[in-house]
């Protein structure tokens, strides 16, 4: 039998290799946006845990806010890399001085 403990514990793992994946490498733009995807898994994990566990629909209808939000956040986000790497032929994000303004 699954409990709450052990959804909380695979979302603070699923966490923390997004944390992990995010201060390790800030080199690779499509490294860090699939650390960020990991985080929101994470969040999205505890949410459905505990609106299953406490019975309230609120939890699992906000992680679909939070998907749709997810899913623009990648599709705009790969855009813009597709566009910086068109002009510029590189991901690497310490190249990448254009964006300071």
């Amino acid at each position: 039998m699954l409990t709450l403990a052990h959804f909380l514990v695979l979302g603070a793992i699923l966490f923390a290799i997004g944390v992990v994946g995010i201060f390790l490498n800030r080199k690779n733009i499509i490294v860090l946006l699939m650390a960020l995807e990991l985080i929101l898994l994470a969040v999205n994990t505890n949410f459905i845990a505990f609106s299953h566990y406490l019975g309230n629909l609120a939890g699992q209808v906000f992680v679909f806010f939070i998907l749709t939000v997810a899913a623009a956040e990648a599709a705009i986000g790969l855009a813009i890399l597709v566009v910086l790497f068109r002009q510029l032929n590189t991901i690497n994000v310490d190249e990448l001085d254009r964006l300071k303004g």
